[in-house]
């Protein structure tokens, strides 16, 4: 397999996990997040491992300007080989009622999930309509089905995600590209760690008493979406461990 896809947020959590994956069935990659050292160590692992082509590409995607200047920079022969863009990049911060919202938060969630993700798109899209073809995976999350407590402005910013992918489906149905949305439920990666601020008790006690979806669950779903015939698109996957029901009701 000589085709590359673009995989934000790749440092770590679903965006590693596709990584590994996508490279171990020889997928050559292009790799993007904030910390550049993350990249490099990823990119020689993986490498050395698999022996694919590995791009890296160092920006935060709530930067427009520095978007648009990274996809710039890859190669006229990468492009014409990009097949899928995997739209990762994206977290939570702070939990509780919207009068006590803080309002940074709500900007880094909606500048990274809704912002971001259209920043990437439009730099890329162009890229897939003149490939004639390619595949758009959003990783949305439970929380763009349901509004659970605390959960506003982030439930929000998943529920536009979600919106979005349909949009992009319409929108891009004539040039053969697909959009696939998938939305995990409770899942044990940073995710937790980086809501509630580096209070790891915290972050521990969102999972604790049931077996949460793990980072490489959501890749394989990733990665099966992503490798249907041509013929077949997978519009819409909520995944959640087996112990959940809903956003709210798990069994611990």
């Amino acid at each position: 397999m000589s085709n590359y896809v673009l995989i934000t947020g790749a440092t770590a959590g679903f965006g590693e996990a596709c990584a590994r994956i996508f490279a171990k069935n020889k997928w050559n990659l292009i790799i993007t997040g904030r910390r550049k050292e993350r990249l490099e160590l990823l990119k020689k692992e993986l490498y050395d491992a698999h022996d694919v082509d590995i791009v890296t590409l160092s920006f935060d995607v709530r930067e427009q300007q520095a978007v648009e200047n990274a996809i710039n920079l890859i190669s006229e022969k990468v492009k014409n080989k990009l097949e899928i863009l995997i739209n990762n990049a994206g977290l939570a911060v702070g939990k509780g009622p919207i009068d006590n919202g803080i309002i940074d938060d709500w900007e880094r969630m909606i500048d990274t999930n809704i912002k971001g993700l259209l920043y990437v798109s439009n730099a890329v899209i162009p890229v897939l309509k003149s490939n004639a073809k390619g595949h758009i995976i959003n990783i949305g999350s439970i929380a763009g089905k349901e509004v659970y407590p605390g959960g506003n402005v982030y439930c929000a910013s998943k529920h536009a995600v979600d919106a979005l992918s349909k949009a992009m489906r319409i929108d891009l149905v004539s040039h053969q590209i697909k959009v696939t949305n998938i939305a995990p439920g409770a899942a044990e990666t940073e995710f937790s760690v980086v809501r509630f601020k580096g209070n790891k008790e915290a972050a521990d006690a969102v999972y604790s008493g049931f077996e949460p979806l793990t980072a490489i669950d959501i890749a394989e779903t990733v990665y099966f979406a992503a490798t249907r015939p041509a013929h077949v698109n997978l519009n819409d996957i909520v995944i959640m461990p087996t112990a959940q029901a809903s956003s709210t009701i798990l069994n611990k």
